[in-house]
């Protein structure tokens, strides 16, 4: 099937415990210090907005959105391998905005690793800007990594 056209003919969908197995697979290859089933686990319970993309019954990404008072916070966004830099992250970012939007968020935030160029390229396209770091946010084979904060005003 052309990735294309499974992009195209994606829909999104509220994930569940049912969605795990095959969301902690693609986390754990698609990301070098992945997040477990319990950290899925735990914002399903927490009642954040978690997210499928799907086509024709395949996953090909989803995030977790963490909402505050005037403020959602992005806290995981992953693309299925196969079907990165096809514009399924920009259209799931909108996806995210929509739904911030609608909820009467003032701003979406998210951190990235200082090292992920290709996370950060997308979200500069899409209109977020940086407003800050995080010294040793993320965990790295030398120890931590510092993040870089960045927002997109609604």
């Amino acid at each position: 099937m052309n990735p294309s056209w499974l992009i195209q003919h994606a829909t999104l969908r509220d994930m569940s415990l049912d969605d795990l197995p095959v969301i902690v697979s693609i986390e754990q290859r698609v990301h070098v210090y992945p997040w477990s089933r319990g950290n899925f686990t735990d914002s399903l319970k927490g009642n954040h907005v978690c997210k499928v993309c799907e086509s024709m019954g395949e996953v090909l990404g989803y995030f977790v959105l963490m909402l505050g008072v005037d403020e959602a916070h992005l806290l995981n966004i992953s693309i299925t391998a196969k079907y990165q830099r096809q514009g399924l992250g920009r259209e799931l970012l909108n996806a995210i905005s929509q739904i911030a939007r609608d909820r009467n968020m003032l701003r979406v935030l998210l951190e990235v690793r200082l090292t992920n160029l290709a996370a950060q390229a997308l979200y500069q396209n899409f209109g977020l800007q940086e407003i800050g770091r995080r010294r040793g946010y993320y965990s790295s084979a030398n120890g931590r990594e510092d993040a870089i904060v960045m927002e997109y005003a609604l």
